[in-house]
């Protein structure tokens, strides 16, 4: 490319050739397109890092060269230092073929993610049912070269946007893909210009579709133009914020296609209004100019008209979304008062299902109550995800009841499996009480996570919840045990910390064996289970500590059996938790007086399984962890003002004049019997070098490589994990530098002004 650039006659060649590559681009063959589009990427990524520096590629600090392999300019080297062009007149050279470049993008731009509307083999409107991870890798690398190429030139972008919709209303080009091609372009460079022209854009942009969307006659012509009207609005919250009479506008909008009954209307209409709540929610909660009242309370006056057509799944998104509203509302009585006003239609409901019930519990038996009773549980989980704190005082009305609830749908699924045996648990009403009890148990956590006091936690729900939920999952048969309460108690102790040390033996004494008897049996069984007690185990570890020492000799050695059982483990995020684990516990054990006693107990067999499963080929992605273990441990046996206690056996007592002597000594003995094919000397070596550089984490690491490696195990390339992540990191800090190239989604507006 450098060369072609040098001469006005290689240049003409190299235009030449850039349009025939953008003819055929335009052939319609996916694996043809595909190879092309990597091209206009890697070339378009390339313009804009030479004009953004001024120096021609590679120039920006914080911008390596990402396609010197490409195009032969050395990496950090300037075109100018190539007697080329400058970045600017480089510009201006494929000004032309960019355009044109710019039109291909926006007219065949790939299916993003939210987009839920499609068109199926026969030509009719229908929801999408699968994700094509394929499209979503495409529109991935397009829309990262569409903003790309609104940097280069911000003004023929947008005019070639603002005219192919201008040919969709007066109808010369409207078609469905046409319209849902340019809506996607559109959305996909949100954040890539200046704020006052996003907003000049947009304006006309949303009145266009909101025009269109009046003008077309037919229920699958409405579908996708408000499938592309809710994307488009969605993709820019910043130009929401600035323009009340506009979000007020689409909002309404959104309520009005909650009501389009149009497969995956309504479901992109709550998706939407969730994310455009999110990112605007102070705006609802405070008077706007012209309005009498925040916008809220006339959402609450019409709640009961505007979700009346919405599936259940529907209802729980959408009452997230208000949620996130009533959470920013400053003044704590009328933050109340919209959190009882939200929730009195299902309030309504569960209290004449509870009032019928205490009457009578043979009328929760019904299907239909139990499906009630489920949905308004996820109704209450949903609105506490975004509330927080504020959900207290209704979660004060509905926890006795929901306490009681969880212990009858237990007693009954317990019954149902000692009667009908473990085929019972597959029945459909056992699935659906414990679905109740399941969400009963997340709402809990949920509200636990999410409240600011601990005390009320430790002080008005522990107490209540321990015989009808810790007791319910002692005495139940392992098939009726529900992983949730593990994670229940752990976001427990999380929340606090040390007031809860006084209860965790009361914790273990009744899941910690019996989830352990679950779990042992093989690497099958209980997934949930096995991943959620360990994290629980984390929480004690980090935030009661005393309580893990303090156990009996043989409790404790079961808990470090445990661990070990969980990083032998072939699933990777099991032994990863295990490993973490470890490395948590081993380090508060190190700053504790229970020092001695624990190393003396567990230290070479820890040594041992760790060595196990680094060298075994099975778990090299925990290579990282196993490395941070060894060197631990290793620093823990050379460190007597740490560790005073003698880790020799007693039989080897008086040959070794320290542990880090015997430890070492006993480390190439191991590794000896278990790699015969290395020699003794490359034993010893390595032995002693894990010893010498336990202090330098980057030699140790290195060190340990080296030897598995050697040891014919391991190939370089099993250790290019790390590479990778560093390399992606990279590539990641360098799209962040770009305006535009972080969804807006993942953006922080949190700080939503007045």
């Amino acid at each position: 490319m450098k060369l072609l650039e040098t001469t006005p006659e290689l240049q003409s060649g190299l235009l030449n050739g850039l349009e025939y590559l953008l003819n055929i681009s335009y052939v319609d063959e996916p694996e043809v397109f595909k190879v092309c589009l990597d091209y206009w990427h890697a070339l378009v990524c390339d313009l804009f890092q030479a004009s953004d520096s001024g120096t021609g590629s590679g120039g920006q600090d914080g911008f390596p060269n990402a396609v010197d392999f490409t195009f032969g300019a050395p990496a950090g080297g300037g075109a100018q230092q190539n007697g080329s062009s400058s970045g600017s007149q480089r510009r201006a050279l494929y000004s032309a073929p960019m355009s044109k470049l710019r039109m291909l993008m926006i007219s065949r731009m790939a299916k993003p993610e939210e987009v839920l509307i499609v068109e199926d083999e026969n030509g009719n409107i229908v929801r999408e049912t699968l994700k094509d991870n394929d499209v979503l890798v495409q529109y991935k690398i397009m829309r990262e070269t569409l903003i790309y190429l609104a940097h280069l030139d911000h003004k023929d972008t947008e005019q070639q946007m603002l005219e192919k919709l201008s040919n969709q209303l007066n109808g010369r080009e409207y078609t469905w893909n046409t319209l849902n091609t340019l809506c996607w372009a559109i959305g996909s460079i949100s954040g890539s210009m200046q704020e006052d022209q996003e907003n000049r854009f947009l304006v006309t942009a949303i009145r266009d579709l909101l025009n269109l969307c009046e003008i077309m006659r037919g229920k699958d012509h409405k579908a996708v133009i408000a499938s592309n009207i809710m994307y488009v609005v969605g993709q820019y919250p910043r130009f929401l914020r600035l323009h009340w009479k506009f979000l007020k506008t689409v909002v309404n909008k959104l309520f009005e296609f909650m009501h389009e009954t149009h497969p995956g209307v309504q479901d992109m209409a709550c998706d939407t209004f969730l994310k455009i709540t999110i990112k605007c929610k102070r705006k609802f909660v405070i008077t706007q100019v012209g309005e009498h009242e925040p916008f809220v309370e006339e959402l609450l006056r019409g709640l009961t008209n505007t979700i009346r057509d919405l599936e259940p799944h529907q209802v729980h998104i959408f009452y997230e979304a208000v949620g996130h509203m009533v959470s920013s509302e400053l003044n704590l009585a009328k933050k109340e008062e919209y959190v009882q006003r939200l929730m009195t239609p299902p309030n309504e409901t569960w209290n004449l299902i509870m009032t019928q019930a205490r009457q009578s519990s043979e009328s929760l038996k019904s299907q239909e109550v139990i499906k009630n009773i489920l949905n308004i549980l996820k109704t209450n989980t949903h609105c506490c995800i975004s509330l927080g704190q504020p959900f207290q005082n209704q979660m004060s009305l509905i926890y006795g009841d929901l306490l009681n609830v969880y212990k009858l749908y237990s007693e009954l699924i317990s019954a149902a499996i000692a009667e009908g045996g473990p085929y019972a648990s597959k029945s459909s009403f056992v699935k659906l009480t414990r679905s109740v009890k399941r969400e009963c148990l997340r709402l809990i956590e949920t509200f636990v996570e999410g409240c600011e006091d601990p005390h009320l936690v430790a002080q008005q729900l522990v107490p209540l919840m321990y015989d009808p939920i810790l007791g319910d999952y002692a005495r139940n048969v392992p098939d009726a045990r529900d992983a949730e309460v593990l994670s229940l108690f752990a976001a427990i102790v999380k929340k606090v910390k040390g007031a809860m040390i006084d209860e965790i033996p009361k914790i273990f004494d009744a899941v910690f064996e019996c989830t352990l008897g679950m779990i042992t049996v093989n690497f099958e069984d209980y997934p949930d289970h096995r991943l959620k007690f360990f994290s629980l185990l984390r929480e004690v570890t980090n935030h009661c500590f005393r309580a893990i020492a303090t156990l009996s000799p043989e409790h404790l050695k079961l808990v470090i059996d445990s661990i070990v059982w969980a990083f032998r483990h072939t699933e990777r995020n099991v032994a990863d938790e295990g490993l973490h684990l470890l490395l948590e516990m081993m380090k508060y054990f190190q700053m504790s007086e229970f020092c001695n006693a624990f190393y003396q107990s567990f230290y070479l067999t820890l040594l041992s399984e760790i060595f196990a499963v680094l060298t075994d080929g099975f778990h090299k992605p925990g290579f990282k962890l196993h490395a941070l273990l060894l060197q631990n441990l290793f620093t823990v046996a050379d460190s007597p003002e740490r560790l005073t206690a003698s880790l020799c056996p007693p039989e080897k007592q008086g040959q070794y004049s320290s542990n880090a002597h015997f430890i070492k000594d006993h480390v190439a003995t191991l590794l000896a019997g278990s790699f015969p094919n290395m020699s003794a000397g490359d034993v010893e070596r390595f032995a002693s070098g894990m010893m010498e550089y336990k202090s330098d984490l980057v030699q140790f690491k290195n060190h340990l490589r080296d030897f598995l490696v050697a040891s014919k195990q391991f190939s370089t390339a099993d250790f290019a994990e790390e590479e990778k992540a560093r390399l992606a990191e990279v590539a990641k800090e360098r799209l962040a530098a770009v305006p535009g190239m972080i969804a807006p989604n993942e953006l922080n507006m949190d700080d939503d002004e007045d």
